[in-house]
């Protein structure tokens, strides 16, 4: 083998009120192009999102997916000692749109092609390591509708197939967000009945998700942590409350402070202001991370 295309879409987290939990795969893909040099060294070029601003998306051993495919190496027993890599980046950073999972996600499979693995449980872990949770990793991973948890010290998650229907309809404003930042913005501690709406409406989530879509609305209602992270984004905040006034059922992507509509017919009501977002219509990934060796 004397390279590695890594094809891997972009991910929505949470879905509303399954915090650390829930997943969902997007049509958005970042294209990681990955040479076997067999000189040494390591060169690394990045297109679009993040290109030219080193403090992002630096270009040497610090890069994320070199980072990930480093410890998917190092668990396989290999050893890659010359690389040049290529990034087509076109999942916006800093956003809630997944992109450090998918860069994560780009550096543990080109690791497990270039040992000539399938990609298995463990590969799913070590990308999760690297944020402290599932959800993203294994929406990116294995498409669709992911349920994430962590059990043992180890990361695990299960595939769902998305009930037809749900188009999703992200609208992305100018600033970013960070998600060490909004988690800061989380009390220790939350009232137990917000805890319990929340459980019920997690679980209605995933029957929502995958077998009865007009019971979204319900569904995506969150009372464990959007409204505590609300002040770090209050356009998106905002945007969020206004779809659900119009019975669409919205919720913050990830960390924000993309706004998520999943909705049936995938546009967003003519009367609801997104002048200040950019707005994109994006099928659910059903096939993940997608791996094409030479």
């Amino acid at each position: 083998m004397r390279s590695v295309r890594v094809t891997v879409p972009a991910s929505t987290a949470n879905l509303g009120p399954g915090f650390d939990a829930l997943g969902m795969a997007l049509g958005l893909h970042d294209v990681v192009e990955l040479e076997l040099t067999g000189a040494g060294g390591l060169e690394i070029e990045v297109v679009d999102a993040g290109a030219g601003d080193m403090s992002e998306v630096p270009t040497d051993e610090s890069h994320l997916v070199i980072r990930a495919l480093r410890a998917a190496s190092a668990h396989l027993g290999i050893d890659v000692p010359g690389i040049r890599l290529r990034c087509h980046n076109a999942i916006p950073h800093a956003r809630g749109l997944g992109s450090s999972a998918a860069a994560v996600v780009s550096g543990v499979a080109a690791a497990y092609a270039i040992a000539g693995r399938e990609l298995d449980a463990h590969a799913l872990h070590l990308a999760a390591e690297f944020e402290g949770h599932a959800d993203n990793a294994a929406a990116s991973l294995l498409g669709g509708v992911v349920i994430a948890w962590s059990e043992a010290g180890r990361f695990r998650a299960e595939r769902l197939t998305p009930a037809a229907g749900i188009r999703p309809v992200l609208a992305v404003p100018a600033e970013r967000s960070s998600t060490h930042a909004t988690r800061g913005l989380l009390p220790e501690r939350v009232p137990h009945a917000d805890a319990a709406f929340t459980a019920g409406r997690a679980a209605l989530a995933v029957h929502a998700l995958t077998a009865r879509p007009d019971l979204l609305l319900a569904a995506t209602a969150d009372r464990l942590h959007q409204d505590y992270r609300a002040p770090a984004y209050p356009a998106s905040a905002a945007l969020v409350r206004t779809l659900r006034e119009h019975d669409v059922p919205a919720t913050i992507s990830g960390a924000g402070p993309t706004v998520l509509a999943l909705t049936h017919a995938g546009i967003l009501p003519g009367s609801v202001d997104v002048e200040s977002f950019e707005v994109y219509e994006l099928p659910v990934d059903l096939a993940g991370v997608q791996i094409v060796t030479k």
